[in-house]
């Protein structure tokens, strides 16, 4: 297992791009993808076609180590009202790619320029119960950073530590009653925020991915 320490040294970008592209490599030879289902057996998305989306896993390099940029969405939104996410949505016709998708809702969301974004990689496509088949698209943001918020999607963009997310005990695992049925789900606090659902699963998927872990639990 990796110190999550490193992740604050000298090298920490060229020891993440390491770990995701060996992490992919894994991925694709085993056919693995992760989704609200692995807390929830038998348990399908709402919707009988998948519908493509990606988000950007951004990492802001501050001096003292990477911080995670994430977002909380509009209270009226029809998906995911209020809570944290990764900036993000769905494939349109004009993107060519995930990539693509994630840079460009990244710019619409916030306000964040594609060449600020240097992209090192992807995690596990995440399968949602709302239906949307997510690529979690891995990219290094050099600071400075200035946002500016799409107020009718964005209540607020903040940022958090990495090593918050590597701290023994931030992963969680929570329930509650959904359509009648028990569902399982992760959660990973930060102060005020509630981190939990599809965007704590990427980043339970994350950080397995830079300590070394191969399971979830």
């Amino acid at each position: 297992m990796t110190d999550p320490e490193t992740y604050n040294g000298p090298n920490r970008r060229a020891l993440i791009r390491g770990r995701l592209a060996a992490a992919r490599f894994r991925a694709s030879a085993a056919g693995r993808d992760r989704g609200d289902d692995d807390l929830n057996p038998g348990m399908k998305p709402v919707r009988d076609r998948l519908t493509p989306a990606a988000v950007l896993v951004g990492l802001i390099d501050r001096p003292g180590g990477f911080n995670v940029l994430l977002t909380q969405r509009t209270a009226h939104l029809r998906d995911h009202a209020g809570q944290i996410s990764f900036p993000g949505g769905k494939m349109e016709q004009l993107d060519t790619d995930p990539v693509s998708t994630a840079l460009r809702e990244a710019e619409e969301e916030v306000g964040l320029s594609p060449g600020k974004v240097e992209v090192v990689g992807a995690l596990d496509r995440y399968v949602t119960r709302t239906g949307f088949d997510v690529t979690p698209v891995v990219g290094f943001i050099a600071p400075p950073v200035s946002l500016t918020l799409d107020a009718s999607e964005v209540a607020e963009a903040f940022e958090v530590p990495l090593s918050h997310f590597m701290t023994p005990g931030v992963k969680q695992k929570h329930a509650r009653i959904f359509q009648g049925q028990t569902r399982h789900y992760y959660a990973m606090p930060y102060k005020g925020y509630y981190i939990w659902g599809a965007t704590a699963g990427m980043l339970v998927n994350l950080i397995d991915v830079l300590t070394g872990e191969t399971e979830t639990g």
